[in-house]
């Protein structure tokens, strides 16, 4: 695995660094184990009813997660630089994933296998508090999309949106918008014409 240069590693340390402190001992662990991944607008980096075996750390781009449901495409989440994906499934128990996770844009991505982080855990035991912490952050974020799945206007639903999303809004395509916020992109069009007029 390609060593990654200490000024490309630094991102991640200050992502996983706001939630609890990193020791020189993890962020040379980060720096030995992690790999470079760039790829272009598309790419699936998992497909449905596979195990997911990697993290991904998105330097640069977006990335969405998305079910089929009847030959529908359902974006079920969207996020952008600077964050973390990953099925959650794969991490402990090694199920087969339920969603597929593709690259919106052309990205930058570091990548950590989750043996690798599990052998973090065990090897730095201060690392399991960033974890707890950042999958706290990612249980906030779940409820707030489930939140958005319940409001019952599609003009709630877009403003919601923007307020707490407002890094994605003009940066993902309206059909991804749409698909998250469980409305048509006929609809969201004319919720956002109305809004800006």
């Amino acid at each position: 695995m390609p060593f990654v240069a200490p000024a490309d590693i630094m991102p991640l340390v200050q992502t996983l660094s706001f939630f609890y402190p990193q020791s020189e001992k993890v962020v040379a662990y980060l720096q030995q184990h992690a790999s470079h991944l760039r790829c272009k607008r598309g790419t699936l980096l998992l497909r449905a009813g596979m195990v997911c075996e990697h993290i991904y750390f998105i330097r640069k781009g977006t990335v969405r997660g998305f079910i089929i449901d009847g030959g529908k495409d359902i974006t079920s989440w969207i996020t952008a630089d600077g964050e973390m994906v990953t099925s959650i499934s794969g991490l402990d128990m090694q199920t087969p994933a339920v969603e597929n996770i593709e690259t919106l844009e052309d990205c930058e991505l570091l990548v950590l296998t989750t043996h690798a982080v599990n052998d973090l855990y065990q090897l730095h035991p201060e690392f399991n508090i960033t974890a707890r912490k950042l999958l706290q952050q990612y249980y906030r974020d779940a409820e707030k999309r489930a939140y958005l799945s319940r409001l019952s206007s599609a003009e709630q639903k877009y403003l919601y949106f923007v307020q707490h999303y407002p890094h994605l809004s003009n940066r993902v395509p309206l059909k991804y918008i749409a698909s998250f916020l469980g409305i048509t992109i006929e609809t969201l069009s004319r919720v956002r014409k109305k809004l800006a007029s």
